[in-house]
């Protein structure tokens, strides 16, 4: 199809002209709604469009005004329209589409249609909602952290198990406040083991609290993230918000709570069972780590490692695996965390 004069034109390939399908190959059209401005779909200075062509290099995609073409390979051309498809499933929620979610959601369409994919679609990933608080709404951004999400919600003890930047944490929080507004839970409690605290307390100023607060700022800022910050202080001398170190879950039973204990992979085995049988009833538990990250000292086995191997298996117990793929920081830390893993592996240096 021959451009016309003043029409809004952005061909992805250097032709002035829609391609023409040669024998063998398939064409798609798809109309924009007018609803939806054009940049919402192409993204700032077409950005969107050329991940999309980067992606599918055989396609040739055109845009003209709010109608888009691609034409190639049939098996490629009916992916770019089932992306297409999936994006305007996105838009119309009014979330945004990012650089990043449309990467996310071409390797979802290309594993569903090699057949190693998920029955969810990238729509369905895309647009959960797990808590909107301060402007903002939490969701998963991987199919894993979806799939994660939703095993909290199906099981009493989850393991979120995975590398730096996978959510793991966040997410858990961000389910542990939604289970408290909904009044699923009376109280959360958040608790990491204080590895390095235990020699240098003594020579930490302050009170304990003052000394043990670096090791679970983290949880801290999470909540900050979720909650309205004025509220924390009043909430946490409410007992509805807890934030202490593992040490102090000892001896108690644990009813009608969100517990999380982040950081696991610095549990030894005992203090894993230990907090596992702090369970009580109508609460939830989830437990999340990365057992490549070990800071226990020399010969300590990490709890996080062997508990898999006891648990595997046992029903309402659920282990969720991040990979690097999950990694929603900036995109080279994905790449980082691969090249560790890689090195580990040649070195014989996984963990402890």
């Amino acid at each position: 199809m021959t451009q016309t004069p003043n029409a809004q034109t952005r061909p992805l390939r250097p032709a002035g002209v829609e391609a023409t399908p040669a024998p063998g190959q398939a064409r798609a059209q798809f109309t924009v709604p007018a609803k939806h401005p054009m940049v919402t779909v192409l993204g700032s200075g077409d950005a969107l469009l050329r991940v999309i062509e980067k992606a599918f290099p055989a396609a040739d995609i055109h845009v003209r005004g709010n109608e888009v073409s691609a034409v190639g390979d049939e098996r490629e051309v009916a992916l770019i329209q089932r992306l297409f498809d999936e994006m305007m499933l996105v838009l119309r929620t009014g979330q945004p589409m990012t650089e990043d979610a449309v990467e996310r959601s071409i390797a979802m369409l290309r594993a569903s249609e090699n057949g190693t994919g998920p029955d969810e679609t990238p729509a369905e990933v895309l647009t959960q909602n797990i808590l909107s608080s301060r402007g903002r709404t939490i969701r998963p951004k991987t199919l894993n952290q979806k799939r994660y999400v939703d095993a909290i919600d199906k099981h009493t003890v989850v393991f979120g198990i995975g590398p730096a930047g996978t959510g793991k944490t966040y997410l858990a929080m961000a389910k542990a406040v939604q289970a408290l507004q909904s009044k699923q839970v009376n109280r959360i409690i958040l608790t990491r083991p204080a590895v390095e605290a235990g020699e240098r307390l003594g020579f930490l100023p302050g009170t304990l609290y003052e000394k043990i607060d670096p090791y679970l700022r983290p949880l801290y800022d999470a909540l900050h993230d979720m909650i309205d910050p004025d509220s924390i202080p009043r909430l946490m001398a409410a007992g509805t918000i807890e934030v202490a170190p593992l040490a102090y879950m000892r001896g108690r039973t644990l009813n009608d709570a969100f517990i999380i204990l982040d950081e696991a992979q610095n549990t030894n085995p005992e203090q894993m069972k230990m907090f596992l049988t702090r369970l009580g009833f109508e609460s939830k538990i989830v437990i999340t780590g990365d057992v490549t990250q070990v800071d226990l000292p020399g010969g300590t086995k990490s709890g996080l490692r062997q508990v898999r191997e006891i648990l595997d298996g046992v029903p309402d117990v659920h282990f969720s695996l991040l990979t690097s793929q999950d990694v929603v920081r900036h995109r080279l830390v994905g790449r980082i965390v691969d090249a560790y893993e890689q090195y580990d592996s040649r070195n014989g240096t996984n963990g402890k």
